[in-house]
C-alpha cells in the first residue's frame, strides 16, 4: 500500500514538474497543441481583414493595369513608326500622281503601237493601282490601330486611378479599425537580410487565386489553404522551425478558414510570459521575414509584439489587451490573403 502511494506521489511530481521551465517567474507552458487567446473583437477582426484584402486586389489590379499599360506604349510606338512610314510612302505617291497625271486607258490606247503593247501596259496600270490601294488601305488601318491604342491606353489610366482610390479608402478604413487598438505608425520589424522567399502561384492577372480549407493542416487536425501552408513552409526552409498552430475552430477571423498561423516564440510552445532575450529576437526576425515577402507570399498582415503590420498602413501599434497573447508578444500571427 505504501509502495502504490509512494509511486502515485512520485509520478504526480513528474506531471507538476515536466510543464515548469526555466523561464521568468517560473511560467507554465500551454500544451503544444493549445493555442493562445488572440484578444481583439470580432469587429476589430473583420475590419483588418476587409481593409487588408481590399489594399491587397487594388494594388494587383493596378500593377496589372500598369503593365497593360507599358505593353500598350510599345505597341503604340510601333503603329507610330509604322504609320509614318505609310504617310510618307502615299504622300509621294500622291505627288507623283500630280505631276505626271494619273495614266488611263484612253492614254494606254492611243500610245501603244501594237496590241502587245497595250496589253503590257494595261498590265503595269492594274499593278501600279493595286500597289496605290494597298498603301491607303494600310495607312487606314494604321491610323485606326494607333486610335484604338490609344483609347486603350486612356481605360488604364482611368483604372489605375480608381484603384489608387480605393487603396486610399482602405489605407482609411484601416486606420480607422487601428484608431481601437493603440492606432499610430510604429517602427515595427525589418531586416534587411532576411532571405528571400519562392513566390506563391499568382493568376496570370496578378491577382490571388481564390483558395478555401482545402488541404491537411500538419499542425492541427484541421485544414488550411494551399497558400498558407506555402508561407509556413517557407518560413521553416528559412530557419523558423520553432512550434506553430495554424487551423482553430469557431470564432472569427483567419483561423477558422485556414488561412492563419500562430508562430511561438519559445522554443517548447505558446507560453504566458511576454518573448525576451533570444525568444524576442526569433520573433523580430520571423515577422521581419514575412514582411520582406508579403508580395510574394500573399500575406494579409502579422501582429508581433504590440505591433501589427498591413500592406496599406506598414508597421502600426497594437493593443491586444495586456496578455501576452493578446498583446502578441509570445507568438507572431500571420494572416493570408
Amino acid at each position: 500500500m505504501l509502495r502504490r502511494r509512494a509511486v502515485a506521489l512520485f509520478a504526480a511530481i513528474l506531471t507538476a514538474t515536466s510543464v515548469i521551465v526555466g523561464s521568468p517567474g517560473g511560467a507554465v507552458l500551454a500544451a503544444p497543441g493549445s493555442t493562445p487567446d488572440e484578444g481583439g473583437s470580432k469587429n476589430l477582426r473583420d475590419a483588418l481583414e476587409a481593409a487588408s484584402k481590399g489594399h491587397v486586389e487594388a494594388k494587383a489590379a493596378l500593377e496589372n493595369s500598369q503593365k497593360r499599360q507599358l505593353e500598350l506604349t510599345l505597341e503604340l510606338q510601333k503603329v507610330e513608326a509604322n504609320l509614318a512610314a505609310l504617310t510618307d510612302e502615299v504622300a509621294l505617291i500622291a505627288a507623283e500622281s500630280y505631276r505626271r497625271g494619273r495614266l488611263s486607258a484612253v492614254m494606254i490606247m492611243v500610245n501603244s503601237a501594237s496590241p502587245e503593247s497595250f496589253l503590257q501596259r494595261a498590265a503595269g496600270l492594274e499593278t501600279i493601282a493595286r500597289h496605290e490601294n494597298r498603301q491607303l488601305v494600310a495607312l487606314t488601318a494604321a491610323r485606326e490601330q494607333a486610335d484604338r491604342a490609344k483609347a486603350a491606353m486612356d481605360n488604364e489610366v482611368n483604372e489605375q486611378k480608381k484603384q489608387l482610390d480605393i487603396m486610399a479608402k482602405k489605407k482609411k478604413d484601416a486606420e480607422r479599425a487601428l484608431a481601437a487598438v493603440g492606432g499610430g505608425a510604429s517602427g515595427g520589424y525589418v531586416n534587411a537580410n532576411s532571405p528571400a522567399a519562392k513566390a506563391a502561384p499568382r493568376n496570370p492577372n496578378g491577382s490571388w487565386p481564390k483558395e478555401s480549407c482545402t488541404v491537411d493542416d500538419p499542425t492541427t487536425s484541421g485544414c488550411i489553404t494551399p497558400r498558407t501552408l506555402h508561407a509556413m513552409n517557407e518560413a521553416k526552409l528559412a530557419g523558423f522551425k520553432r512550434y506553430v498552430s495554424c487551423f482553430r475552430s469557431g470564432g472569427s477571423g483567419e483561423h477558422p478558414k485556414g488561412r492563419a498561423c500562430d508562430f511561438s516564440a519559445a522554443t517548447s510552445g505558446f507560453q504566458n510570459v511576454h518573448a525576451t532575450g533570444g525568444d524576442r529576437t526569433y520573433g523580430n526576425n520571423l515577422a521581419a521575414f514575412y514582411i520582406k515577402n508579403a508580395s510574394r507570399l500573399g500575406v494579409l498582415y502579422v501582429i508581433w509584439y504590440r505591433q501589427i503590420w498591413m500592406p496599406g498602413t506598414g508597421w502600426s501599434n497594437y493593443n491586444g489587451g495586456g496578455s501576452p497573447a493578446g498583446d502578441h508578444t509570445n507568438h507572431v500571427h500571420l494572416s493570408m490573403i
